[in-house]
């Protein structure tokens, strides 16, 4: 490991996208700087295989979990501070991509307080392995050209988001405890209960698994989804016809 010199000097932290899951999805950039970190600090949702790409480097899991007990993101931003001080290269791995839910404006804040350098290498976000891995497209000519992410996770102390947005596809992430909330709160808008929507858990992992449900099929619930959720609704959600 590279270690600073004694002097009141930083290293470089990297902000970098893990991708959905499966580690061959990570990019080429985000590989070679996972080669080459001294620390990584890494989400509950990396895996062992995306691990194995940074033998070197001493690992310190920070994972955050809706619904289950976690690393507070201010002792993250602490440590990560604290690792800069220490380690040249200090790699910050999260599930997806750093800019999309990864709560990265906190950590910036708290890095670019203390001036230590700080890059970001993107990662592909679960929206889009999920619609790649069930060739459903998020927009489609005549029937969806508006996309919106969301999520209902708040932060502590803060109220919970009331409104959905206004969009022709809809993608929720950590969907699977907001399900029924989510399902109500658009029959109210006046959505069609045949709405179509795919739910996908494990998005791109050996155990991924696809859900085809209607709008009024979410207002039971997914009590049987215990990994990650992601739920697509809209009319591009369809089950498409294939041309043979």
């Amino acid at each position: 490991m590279s270690k600073l010199p004694a002097q009141n000097t930083f290293g470089k932290v990297v902000l970098l996208g893990a991708g959905p899951g499966a580690a061959d999805l990570i990019t080429v950039r985000g590989a070679r700087i996972l080669s080459q970190a001294d620390v990584v600090l890494y989400d509950a949702l990396v895996t062992d295989d995306m691990l194995a790409l940074c033998p070197q480097a001493e690992k310190i899991s920070v994972g955050k979990r809706s619904g289950q007990r976690s690393t507070a993101q201010t002792f993250i931003n602490q440590q990560l501070v604290y690792c800069a001080k220490k380690y040249q290269l200090v790699v910050r791995l999260k599930g997806g991509d750093p800019m999309m839910f990864g709560r990265a404006d906190e950590e910036l804040h708290a890095l670019e307080a203390e001036g230590i350098e700080v890059e970001i290498v993107p990662g592909i976000t679960a929206a889009l392995a999920a619609a790649a891995s069930t060739k459903q497209p998020l927009t489609k000519r005549g029937v969806a050209r508006s996309v919106a992410f969301f999520t209902s996770a708040t932060a502590p102390n803060h109220p919970e988001h009331t409104t959905l947005p206004d969009c022709d596809t809809l993608i929720q992430y950590m969907g699977g405890r907001e399900a029924i909330v989510t399902a109500q709160k658009l029959l109210a808008q006046g959505r069609s209960p045949d709405l179509p929507l795919v739910v996908v858990e494990n998005c791109s992992r050996d155990n991924e698994r696809v859900l085809r449900l209607r709008l009024a099929d979410l207002e039971k619930g997914l009590a049987d989804c215990s990994g990650p959720v992601l739920v697509m609704i809209g009319e591009a959600m369809a089950t498409r016809n294939k041309r043979g």
